[in-house]
This record gives structure tokens, sequence and C-alpha cells, in this order.
């Protein structure tokens, strides 16, 4: 089974935290903060979304970033997922 995001929605998955920082200093569990870097494994159709036409330009596998607060939190078949509309992503993270 797959996710389908409605309208202008994208699903996302977070990327999880370091282990290590740059330094060599390995951070426990508590320490950890997660990044508000992640892949887009779903995209919405698009198209009218109240009275604006929305032309979707993410695609699945592309690498965001997206504001700490302004997803909704998901779980499905076990994975946690993060669901916002392609509006409140940040940016792309480019090669």
């Amino acid at each position: 089974m797959k996710l389908a995001p409605l309208g202008d929605k994208v699903v996302l998955k977070q990327l999880e935290a370091e282990e290590t920082t740059k330094s060599g200093l390995i951070l426990t569990s508590s320490s950890k903060e997660k990044p508000q870097e992640a892949i887009v494994v779903a995209v919405g159709p698009g198209g009218l979304v109240g009275d604006h036409n929305v032309e979707m330009v993410l695609k699945e596998g592309d690498r965001v970033i997206f504001p700490r607060y302004g997803a909704m939190e998901i779980k499905f078949e076990g994975e946690e997922y993060l669901v916002m509309r392609q509006n409140d992503i940040l940016a792309v993270v480019k090669d």
C-alpha cells in the first residue's frame, strides 16, 4: 500500500539525526535534535486548490528543508511521516 496525498500536499520522510558531531562527540538519544531535512516520498496532483491553480514542482526523491512547525505527523504501516503543503517547504537541497 502507498500513501497518495491529495491536492497540494507532499509526504516527507524525516532524516535521522547524526550519531556523532563533526568534532567527533557521540550524542545520546536525548540530546539529538531531529534535522529539518527530509526526503519527499509522495506528491499530490496539484491542480485547483481553493481558487488557485497549484503546479507541483517537487517530485519523489527530492531532499527538502521544512519549517520546524507546520507539518502534520502521521504513522502509516509502522513508519512515521510528515505531511504538509508544497508551499510550506522552505527549500530543495541540490547537489
